[in-house]
């Protein structure tokens, strides 16, 4: 932290979402539930995966990580403005604010490569169907895994290093309710164009032209599902469809961020709140209200939980 020491910022304020108290108390309210949901949703998928066999394939593995991700990105920011809002207090130090900015983009850079690693694994099983075994193995599975991390390490690394590099002399106030570059280098005194660009170069950039990747791949598996009309390809259409849903409500906020990171604060507001709170919530409901597989092997786990010495056996239909 060498490089964090030369700036005379040693602590920013998080302005929030805003300064009216009623309104804080409303955004304490309903972001303490979206939390709390978040958090139960995704983490009834992850049990139900692991204690269900049925589930026990490539695209419930990688949903599971997504749940974890999702959990882990709905944490790095919201319990602290949840607790500011009580407590009034809502200045974070300049390491904390650096803690921040690398777990937003750790989680955000591996949720974008699993997305393209569930989209790959739905691709195959629908476009080449008589290859999935082979292609999609369990350790093929392990290495998507792996890889997502590891990419999102780098790239949040990478976004650190910049930060730190970044001379922070005087203004402090972040207009936000947490650290993310787009509103923090707009504190640093030096020329906010040449970061600007940087941004785009980077963050921007890499998020529109993986969206782009994915959208083709989702519309060749929407024209191969339509080219074959049956009961299985139907349960495919829906799969895709929650798959499509997640990844646009996902990249859609990210790709306006950081492809205008001179943009209305309000407007980064908005989105800020939409992929950091509402989009890890939409995992489990997309797939719980979507996936008929997920809802039977759930109900039989509650069916175990509140009935632990009866079996409570159910087909899947």
């Amino acid at each position: 932290m060498d490089m964090a020491n030369q700036s005379t910022v040693s602590e920013f304020v998080l302005l929030g979402l805003s300064n009216s108290w009623e309104l804080q108390m409303f955004f304490f309210m309903v972001f303490s539930l979206f939390y709390v949901a978040t958090i139960v949703g995704n983490s009834l998928i992850v049990m139900t995966v692991i204690v269900d066999s049925h589930l026990h394939s490539p695209m419930y593995f990688l949903l599971t990580n997504l749940s974890i991700i999702d959990m882990s990105l709905a944490s790095f920011a919201t319990p602290k403005m949840i607790t500011d809002y009580l407590t009034g207090h809502k200045t974070i130090s300049f390491d904390g604010c650096i803690t921040q900015i690398f777990f937003l983009h750790l989680f955000t850079g591996t949720e974008i490569i699993l997305l393209m690693a569930m989209s790959f694994d739905r691709y195959v099983a629908i476009c080449k169907p008589l290859r999935y075994a082979s292609v999609i193995s369990p350790q093929v599975c392990i290495a998507f895994v792996v890889t997502s991390w590891s990419v999102g390490v780098m790239h949040s690394m990478s976004q650190v290093i910049f930060a730190l590099t970044l001379p922070f002399c005087g203004p402090n106030d972040v207009d936000s309710f947490f650290c993310d570059l787009p509103v923090v280098f707009q504190l640093a005194c030096v020329d906010t164009y040449v970061l600007g660009f940087f941004m785009i170069s980077t963050s921007g950039i890499i998020a529109l032209s993986c969206f782009i990747l994915l959208f083709n791949s989702y519309v060749i598996i929407l024209v191969t599902i339509k080219n074959h009309s049956s009961r299985g390809s139907s349960k495919a259409l829906s799969t895709c469809t929650a798959h499509f849903i997640v990844v646009f409500m996902f990249f859609g906020p990210c790709i306006f961020v950081y492809m205008w990171p001179l943009s209305s604060f309000l407007v980064d507001k908005i989105l800020s709140v939409f992929y950091t709170i509402f989009t890890p919530i939409m995992n489990p409901v997309i797939y719980t209200l979507r996936n008929q597989e997920v809802k039977i092997a759930m109900r039989k786990l509650k069916n175990r939980l509140l009935n632990p010495n009866k079996a409570t056996p159910l087909r899947y239909l």
